[in-house]
């Protein structure tokens, strides 16, 4: 069984934070609207200019970067079987990172003074929350079920071979379970 939600929640998250990434490069008001993408309202910007180089390129590349393993646990979803680790690694450290920009978004964003942006962020925070938690759950009913499977062979195992034992008991003492013939 493959990881059907695990890959999709990863490629949607990949496209949803290289598209950040790529409105972020626009060369008019680019991080203005990704942070409109968000969901704050930028009234004023006499704080700060947002289309600044400082600005905009270590916001660019962290959003790629978080694009880029998003990406990577998508394609671990779709290489490794159900039972690999390497899914879950690589969707952790994804979240991780993508858990860590949205804070520093919002660090930054109150530091700058942006209206909206703990609200906003609180919301794409849950939501990636949310995607862990189905993740977690795929991977535990995947593993639960693959768990469960073998544990039933090993009662099965354990049955077959407690008869075998009892019926080669029998035979040695020369006492059969059932005798037809009412004989000893």
């Amino acid at each position: 069984m493959r990881h059907v939600l695990t890959s999709f929640l990863a490629l949607h998250w990949a496209i949803v934070f290289a598209l950040l990434a790529l409105i972020c490069i626009d060369g008019s008001r680019g991080v203005a609207t990704a942070l409109g993408v968000f969901g704050a309202t930028i009234e004023d910007s006499r704080f700060i200019d947002l289309d600044k180089f400082v600005v905009v390129a270590p916001l660019a590349t962290a959003l790629l970067v978080v694009s880029v393993l998003f990406f990577w646990a998508f394609v671990e979803a779709l290489i490794n079987d159900a039972t690999s680790q390497g899914v879950d690694s690589v969707a952790r450290i994804a979240f991780i990172c993508a858990s860590g920009v949205l804070s520093l978004i919002v660090i930054g964003g109150a530091a700058q003074g942006i209206n909206g942006m703990f609200m906003a962020v609180a919301v794409q925070l849950a939501a990636l929350l949310a995607s862990y938690v189905a993740m977690l759950a795929e991977r535990r009913s995947v593993v639960a079920a693959a768990s469960g499977e073998g544990e039933i062979r090993a009662v099965a195992h354990g049955m077959a071979k407690a008869a075998a034992h009892n019926s080669l008991l029998s035979l040695i003492s020369g006492r059969t379970g059932s005798n037809p013939g009412g004989e000893r």
